[in-house]
């Protein structure tokens, strides 16, 4: 049984990534109903939590249907992010967790994100402050290094272990490679190997179908596993990958029918969180997988993603559904 704390997760937990402007309550919701063991919020600036800025202030909002949950914070100053750990803390998660991740360059090269791993003493009194202030666990995501020179994965992990960081979710990348090239698995292997590494470690990177999430599981030896890009408009892989471990079978992909209903699920909840403006920008990004390897289906997609108006939104995924319901997709 993998456990963060006391919050039990199972045998090989599957974890939902904190994806800005993605890993949102609507999205959440459909990735909890298919799977997902534990799920972040999309990562929110400490410097807005603690200025109170609204956009920051929206992204605590979680519900009970998707606990367990963790806050993940980011930013630059130990102070900062102190606080904003305490106010992420009031809006009861089970978990604090801290980006050490992010590679973009408006996050990385100010020192925070993935910049941090430049600073590793930093890192660590940061990461002790943050456990010292909060009683829920903390934990951390992060990646490989800033670049191939720099890779200190195993000093890192001995280091936020040390000041109490109960899991530890790394992204087999360098800051340096963004989201390009191979994932290295070996290295996020010889973190969990490490004989003085206790803490769960999970993996992160290239995780795209059920087989690969066995393969990886039996060769690397991981305590879970963190799933991303693959997740979205596809939330279905959670159940997926938990099927084919479990049996060695695939289970049989959605069906036109249930992609429809689930986007719509996914839709409405979005207009309801985040407005009708944001809320319909925002799912443009899921369709493509949503209705992926439907074929000639190229002009609805371009009817979903250039319509504004709610009700015409739903009407076309009803025709969707009406169009393509005898396809079956494999």
């Amino acid at each position: 049984m993998v456990k963060i704390g006391n919050i039990e997760l199972g045998d090989f937990p599957l974890l939902l990534a904190p994806m800005e402007d993605v890993s949102d309550p609507p999205f959440r919701a459909v990735c909890k109903e298919n799977g997902a063991d534990l799920m972040y919020t999309e990562f929110i600036s400490a410097e807005g939590l603690i200025r109170d800025a609204d956009k920051s202030v929206q992204k605590l909002d979680i519900y009970n249907y998707e606990r367990p949950i963790g806050i993940q914070i980011f930013g630059e100053k130990i102070e900062s992010m102190r606080e904003a750990a305490a106010i992420a803390e009031n809006a009861d998660p089970e978990i604090i967790d801290i980006n050490y991740g992010c590679p973009v360059k408006k996050v990385a090269c100010k020192g925070a994100g993935a910049g941090i791993l430049l600073d590793l003493p930093k890192m660590q009194a940061m990461t002790s402050e943050i456990v010292k202030r909060v009683n829920k666990p903390v934990t951390v995501k992060t990646r490989l290094g800033w670049d191939e020179h720099s890779i200190k994965i195993e000093e890192v992990a001995m280091r936020l272990q040390d000041v109490g960081v109960q899991a530890l979710t790394i992204h087999g990348r360098t800051r340096k490679q963004m989201y390009k090239g191979e994932a290295n698995w070996s290295l996020i292997a010889k973190v969990k190997e490490n004989p003085n590494i206790h803490i769960p470690i999970f993996g992160n990177g290239d995780i795209d179908s059920p087989q690969k999430a066995l393969a990886y599981k039996n060769r690397y030896g991981i305590d879970g596993i963190m799933i991303g890009r693959a997740a979205i408009g596809y939330p279905w892989i959670f159940n997926e990958i938990k099927y084919f471990i479990a049996t060695g079978n695939e289970l049989r992909p959605p069906s036109i029918s249930e992609r429809v209903d689930v986007a719509k699920r996914h839709l409405n909840f979005s207009l309801e969180w985040k407005g009708e403006r944001l809320g319909i920008f925002e799912m443009r990004r899921h369709y493509t997988n949503y209705f992926k390897r439907i074929p000639d289906f190229k002009s609805y997609r371009t009817r979903l993603v250039e319509t504004e108006e709610p009700a015409l939104i739903l009407a076309i995924l009803d025709e969707i559904k009406s169009q393509f319901s005898e396809i079956a997709l494999v």
